[in-house]
């Protein structure tokens, strides 16, 4: 039996393949190697993975992980993998490969994740030929929902938010301005509880389409103008997409791409049942 996993910072899909060829798909929490320890992620599969799953029955586990782009870091979910699967071959790659694989197979192309982080890159057909570091929460990120998550939050604390979405927001969070401070710079995974308030924007765009079509037509924006444009001749690509921010905002993420003369491709919400066809297709050859 295989397992074949896609994991963001905020949630890993993943996908087991017995031993009849049969899919069974389920979800654990994110694992970035940035933010989780080796020891955080086995105590969390031990309660996240189902009970019906034989771990020392697997044999093979390929897991692509957000944050797993250096030795030391996919040592840190190698490490846990192999306690938690014992008689399984492990392979850890990158989550932007992943995407690769989804979204363009053996093809070369533009592919991108626009999730609770960013990531870029040109792909030769089989492996990132050219990266530019988005350079995570604090210092980039631009188009992820950790970035429109912050402006949301800034919005929020400085009055900015339109009143009645204001009220909302409040209805819905009951946040004090300390409450979100501490979130930020006390408590774990400051990334994901930014990026938790892009659904809540998703959830009300109807009522605001200006404020929300603002919001996210400037994370787009810093997107292409930081990132995008930055790839050589980025206009001769079609933009390929995975992540639930790109997905949920792909009408917006149309016009961005439209504006900066980038044609769109594939814009999908996760690469799982692609990847795990990549690896079915891999395997048959």
């Amino acid at each position: 039996m295989i397992v074949i996993a896609d994991g963001g910072s905020t949630k890993t899909n993943w996908c087991l393949i017995n031993e009849a060829g049969r899919k069974i798909l389920f979800n654990t929490e994110g694992y970035n190697p940035y933010f989780s320890s080796t020891a955080y992620i086995i105590d969390s599969l031990k309660i996240g993975l189902p009970d019906h799953l034989e771990t020392e029955k697997l044999t093979e586990v390929y897991y692509y992980g957000a944050g797993c782009s250096t030795d030391a870091k996919r040592k840190i979910v190698a490490d846990a993998m192999q306690v938690t699967f014992p008689n399984a071959k492990i392979f850890i790659g990158h989550d932007l490969l992943a995407s690769c694989r989804a979204l363009l197979g053996d093809e070369p192309g533009f592919a991108a994740i626009l999730g609770t982080g960013t990531n870029s890159c040109l792909y030769d057909g089989k492996d990132i030929s050219l990266n530019i570091d988005s350079l995570g929460y604090f210092l980039g990120d631009e188009g992820s929902g950790c970035y429109i998550g912050k402006r949301i939050l800034s919005d929020y604390m400085k009055g900015y938010m339109p009143k009645g979405l204001r009220e909302s927001f409040y209805d819905n969070y009951a946040l004090t301005n300390e409450d979100i401070f501490d979130n930020i710079y006390n408590k774990p995974l400051p990334n994901r509880f930014c990026a938790s308030f892009s659904k809540f924007l998703y959830d009300y765009k109807d009522n605001y389409e200006d404020y929300a079509f603002s919001t996210v037509d400037f994370a787009f924006s810093a997107f292409f103008e930081n990132l995008v444009t930055h790839y050589p001749n980025y206009k001769d690509y079609k933009l390929n997409c995975v992540g639930s921010v790109g997905y949920s905002f792909r009408d917006i993420l149309s016009v961005v791409a439209d504006r900066y003369e980038m044609g769109i491709g594939k814009i999908i919400r996760s690469p799982i049942d692609d990847l795990v066809n990549y690896h079915i297709e891999s395997a048959s050859k």
